[in-house]
């Protein structure tokens, strides 16, 4: 299939292959340049991490353009990973946001030349407020890096953009200098699922962090026979619950569980199913969990053990149970 390429003066014709390649070798390219940044990477980064670390306050980013793009994303994977972060625009802080920043803020400024007007008028004010100053920039010659307490190198060999003038390669190089930092400072902090969970409570990141096992449970009923009963009541059971099983009970303890498939199985066994009780059918000492189990352990529980129901059990007692198509529905497989 052939796509054209509109142009004022003239059209391109570019083939289905050539575009394919187009986007080879354009994330190659980005590729490249973030090995080639790994490689720069030196004891300030480290300072710099422990700058921020030890910091009472918060960390302001700031930059223009793209740039300013980038530094919005790096204040998010901050604020969700435990580093107070806020974005304030380079050109805005020059018409009053600058009042953003207080005494024990660290700032970071993002720029790839590292010289555009507000870069230039911005540093100085950052710099008489006494803030340490980080710049994450693309030229080490630039008046940011020379103004700047720690200078982040982010310089690439060339843009993606054919032209290379639009940021691509640089600001993916950015983007990763700004994750490499959230990383070590989540390293740092020991910053573990239960803290994010914190901060992602919504989505299904929150799901996978909150929904407990019993919470899905409390909204199914209970299919329950005792070990004596007969054939017919443990088929009515299973069809009644609408899970595939009936859980087997003395005084709501626990003993077993009959599946459809454990019916399949007895009525392809057995010539005379008339005398079979609960007792003879039944899983014995089914594997179960607690209801406070998240239920995205629920989904490992299954996967290992190659069920489809889940038994919730506390303090010895039946207290729920749930199908594999439950935490489908939550989204969870």
């Amino acid at each position: 299939m052939q796509k054209y390429i509109f142009n004022l003066q003239y059209i391109i014709l570019l083939k289905s292959t050539d575009i394919l390649q187009i986007g080879i070798e354009t994330i190659s390219l980005e590729a490249s340049s973030l090995m080639e940044l790994s490689k720069r990477l030196d004891h300030t980064f480290a300072e710099v991490v422990e700058l921020l670390y030890h910091s009472s306050g918060r960390v302001v980013v700031t930059g223009i353009g793209k740039s300013a793009a980038i530094g919005q994303k790096i204040v998010a994977t901050f604020n969700s990973t435990g580093t107070p972060a806020l974005f304030m625009h380079a050109a805005e802080a020059l018409h009053g946001d600058l009042g953003m920043i207080q005494k024990n803020d660290v700032v970071i400024c993002i720029s790839k030349s590292g010289s555009s007007p507000e870069i230039k008028a911005l540093v100085p004010l950052i710099l008489k407020g006494k803030n340490p100053l980080v710049g994450i920039v693309g030229d080490l010659k630039s008046f940011l890096a020379e103004k700047s307490n720690f200078v982040l190198d982010t310089a690439v060999k060339a843009e993606a953009c054919p032209n290379n003038l639009a940021p691509t390669t640089s600001t993916t190089a950015q983007l990763a200098m700004g994750d490499a930092l959230a990383v070590a400072l989540i390293k740092c902090r020991d910053f573990r699922s239960n803290d994010f969970a914190k901060f992602h409570p919504g989505g299904a990141l929150g799901k996978r962090l909150y929904l407990t096992c019993g919470e899905i449970a409390a909204a199914n009923d209970v299919p329950q026979v005792s070990k004596d009963a007969d054939l017919t009541t443990c088929i009515l059971a299973i069809t009644k619950g609408r899970m595939g099983a009936v859980i087997v009970t003395e005084e709501n303890k626990v003993l077993g569980i009959i599946t459809d498939g454990d019916l399949r199985r007895m009525l392809t066994n057995r010539n005379d199913v008339t005398s079979v009780n609960a007792s003879e059918i039944m899983t014995a000492s089914p594997k179960t969990l607690s209801s406070d189990t998240l239920a995205i352990n629920g989904v490992e529980f299954i996967k290992e053990h190659k069920i489809n129901h889940i038994i919730l059990v506390d303090t010895g007692n039946l207290t729920g149970v749930l199908h594999v198509q439950d935490l489908i529905r939550e989204g969870l497989i």
